[in-house]
């Protein structure tokens, strides 16, 4: 890979006004579209296709000082304001453009090293990781352990010299055939109650005895892989917090997760609300069956929007969020299809999204997870039996 620019090569100086910025920010967008340098949209996990020029943009992103917005100087951010990370947010979605590599190195990775990571790890990682130069696969679940993350079963021993040693395996890593480092859950106390046992560590992929196989979905496509791991020497600056502490590592990563964009999620949301309305033109429904689906689809999706503007990226209004944006979007894309007749089915536009559409109910917690989590944590029902 030819060599990138970092974020120290950025002499960038930003406004603090965030509507100011947000002004800047618009322009500078604009002319990314424009001259094609920037990364269309993608969503959470970055597709194969688009791993080189996403790759380019964050480069550039860095080295135009869009990198790391309220990252601290002192590991290549501009100590600017969450605020004007949210404006950066707003206006990509606005504009249709990823906000950045990818949210496994950005949001999730480089939140928790900041949060939790020791000096020398926040010097080794940030500035790397907001250049591009470092890319990041998430390793949590397991065959074992999907959406039930504390029943992992991957075990890192601790060893003499203080490091640990890593056996185990993990499925679902998005871009782990490209990915540098991994942010890794593994239990490091067996016998330990099961979310006390558990400690998180910053991996490097190189390591010898770590092998990713890709996963080639019905797509096609190879977004996912599974990773094993045998008898993986991590050294003793690869653990992120304390040992056993991993459960709350994670915990506030996947809040980073689910809470990343805020009014952003809105804007994304009006689009393909209007994508919606403009289905229904198009086709110039007669069929009563198709409208009435149509009809609740855009309800229910009114009904999210308004829920976003309400309660923002609360904890609470997460899982709903979540579910809420799964089910519609997997019922437009399988009405799309529907509407689209046989080509639906065969070599259409519509044929990728309908053919992706049941992962999105497992991807992030999958839709029956999350309705638990909303009788149970929400609103107070009593608990699945188990």
């Amino acid at each position: 890979m030819a060599q990138q620019p970092t974020a120290q090569d950025s002499t960038a100086q930003h406004s603090p006004d965030p509507e100011v910025f947000r002004t800047e920010v618009a322009a500078f967008l604009s002319r990314a579209v424009a001259d094609g340098s920037a990364c269309p949209a993608f969503g959470a996990i970055l597709p194969p296709e688009f791993h080189d020029q996403a790759r380019s943009w964050q480069a550039t992103l860095a080295a135009a000082g869009y990198g790391g917005l309220h990252w601290p100087v002192e590991h290549g951010g501009h100590g600017l304001s969450r605020a004007h990370s949210a404006v950066w947010y707003e206006e990509c979605a606005r504009h249709r453009v990823a906000p950045y590599l990818n949210l496994q190195g950005i949001v999730l990775a480089g939140e928790a090293i900041m949060r939790t990571g020791t000096d020398d790890q926040k010097q080794r990682f940030l500035r790397k990781t907001q250049s591009g130069e470092i890319l990041w696969c998430q390793l949590f679940s397991e065959p074992g352990a999907g959406s039930d993350l504390a029943g992992l079963g991957s075990s890192a021993v601790a060893q003499s010299d203080g490091g640990f040693l890593l056996n185990g395996q993990k499925v679902w890593s998005s871009n782990a055939q490209f990915a540098e480092f991994g942010i890794l859950m593994a239990r490091t106390d067996q016998e330990a109650p099961r979310h006390q046992g558990i400690s998180f560590f910053l991996l490097d992929m190189t390591l010898p005895g770590i092998e990713v196989r890709p996963i080639k979905q019905m797509t096609g496509d190879q977004e996912f892989c599974e990773v094993f791991f045998t008898d993986v020497a991590m050294p003793p600056d690869a653990l992120l917090g304390a040992t056993g502490q991993g459960w709350k590592v994670a915990m506030d990563v996947l809040l980073d997760e689910r809470g990343a964009f805020g009014s952003a999620g809105v804007i994304s949301l009006e689009q393909e609300l209007d994508a919606l309305a403009s289905l229904g033109r198009d086709a110039q429904l007669n069929d009563a069956v198709a409208t009435d689906e149509l009809a609740q689809l855009v309800a229910q999706g009114q009904s999210l929007k308004a829920l976003l503007q309400r309660l923002g990226s609360a904890p609470h209004a997460a899982p709903a969020a979540k579910l809420m944006r799964t089910e519609i979007a997997t019922e437009t894309n399988r009405l799309a299809a529907a509407m689209s007749g046989p080509d639906g089915m065969l070599n259409s536009d519509q044929t990728e999204r309908l053919l992706y559409s049941p992962g999105m109910r497992i991807a992030g917690g999958s839709s029956e997870i999350q309705r638990n989590i909303i009788g149970e944590r929400v609103l107070g029902l009593p608990r699945e039996p188990r």
